[in-house]
């Protein structure tokens, strides 16, 4: 009797072919590695897609989205409202700014925030709201809007960005949400701002990276904010290098102490060659949750609704949930998993358990509902690496494993 030899599959490799290395090969060989070129290339391809008029690639989304708070001017005394059950780039960079974090806890059996928390939550103070495009699912961005919009005799603007948005500014987390739709609009073109992921886990790589767009503000320039972005993210200097390359164009000026946080060329390199296969990409990860959803759903395993006629998900990730599991249980299924070669992982520790923020005064006890959510919830690998016969292998194996389990 032969044993079948065990597999050995990734949670969430980069999906990299000849074409990204070829790519990258030009970029070094140009003599243009940091930001020139290409990253001003990808971000007018990632705005006409998205459908904003500008957009900004920056080395990470926690980037993008801590300099979306410094274009709003939010900073000490100023509040910012996110939810407990999301990975911490979602809230630290409230913290950069000298904000306040504020917390909601998620709604009863689900993943998105209590909008009836967001909506208490609510002060003079609060200057903006940080939802999540969890998973690659879009959250509720009518209701945020309805809850922002009914409050706004309450916003105080502090400048001339926050008076001409008149109330609260929605600030998406939309690291998982690239590729994903609302009602019809690209998901990137719905919030006020919007910070996408490019880290090597996400379904677009550029191995480290993330892009900011923005909707346009009555009476503000867009022009005027991409500038603003540009000085932030570049230590207040007046001109970026792929300027001073002009002939006599060497001097230039610091604005302000800001910060360095640019995308570089070699990075935007990878970037435009995923761009041209994400299509492709988006409907693989399409194809594998239908398998996923096909196998687990009649044996009772809560999974998410990744596409509707309200919205088309950007498939980032395949959240379980097993009826009945403790804790301990849902870590036995993850290692027994990883027995027979799949790498799952659990998505996520709610924040108020970590040491960070209990250090900060939260505490897990009150958010019920976001610790319900982790204490069960296993992710399954979902990448655009995986065949087929790799596909029925997860299956197969979590199918079995959770027999034991599932009463």
């Amino acid at each position: 009797m032969t044993m079948e030899p065990c597999r050995k599959i990734s949670f969430s490799p980069p999906d990299i072919t000849e074409l990204e290395i070829n790519e990258v090969a030009e970029a070094l060989r140009s003599g243009w590695i940091t930001t020139g070129p290409r990253t001003k290339e990808l971000e007018k391809k990632i705005a006409q897609w998205i459908g904003t008029e500008k957009c900004v690639c920056l080395n990470s989304q926690t980037a993008c989205a801590e300099m979306a708070l410094h274009v709003l001017g939010i900073s000490a005394g100023d509040e910012v409202i996110t939810s407990a059950y999301t990975y911490t780039a979602s809230a630290s960079v409230i913290q950069h700014v000298g904000a306040k974090i504020v917390m909601v806890d998620t709604q009863q059996d689900s993943y998105e925030m209590d909008y009836d928390a967001l909506e208490a939550a609510i002060s003079e103070k609060t200057k903006a709201v940080i939802p999540v495009d969890l998973a690659g699912i879009p959250c509720d961005y009518d209701r945020i809007f309805d809850i922002v919009e009914r409050k706004k005799h309450l916003f105080k603007p502090s400048n001339d960005i926050q008076k001409a948005l008149g109330r609260v500014a929605v600030m998406a987390d939309t690291a998982h949400g690239f590729g994903a739709q609302w009602h019809g609009k690209m998901v990137g073109s719905v919030a006020d701002f919007s910070s996408f992921s490019f880290h090597a886990v996400k379904n677009l790589t550029t191995a480290e990276g993330g892009a900011l767009t923005w909707k346009t503000i009555p009476g503000i320039s867009n022009e005027d904010i991409y500038k603003k972005l540009q000085l932030l993210s570049l230590h207040g200097q007046s001109k970026d290098a792929l300027a001073k390359t002009k002939l006599g164009a060497w001097e230039y000026d610091i604005v302000g102490t800001y910060y360095k946080c640019n995308m570089t060329d070699v990075a935007a390199a990878i970037g435009l060659k995923q761009f041209e296969r994400y299509p492709a990409m988006l409907a693989k990860r399409r194809q594998i949750i239908e398998a996923y959803d096909k196998a687990l759903r009649p044996l009772g395993v809560e999974t998410l609704e990744h596409y509707n006629e309200n919205w088309e998900s950007s498939g980032h990730l395949y959240l379980t949930r097993i009826p009945g599991i403790s804790l301990e249980e849902r870590n036995d299924i993850i290692i027994k998993m990883a027995e027979q070669g799949v790498a799952c992982n659990v998505h996520y520790k709610p924040l108020p358990m970590h040491t960070a923020y209990k250090n900060l005064g939260f505490d897990i006890r009150n958010y019920p509902n976001a610790y319900a959510r982790f204490a069960n919830e296993i992710t399954l690998p979902l990448h655009t690496s995986l065949t087929d016969d790799e596909v029925a292998y997860v299956i197969e194996k979590y199918v079995a494993i959770l027999k034991e389990y599932i009463k």
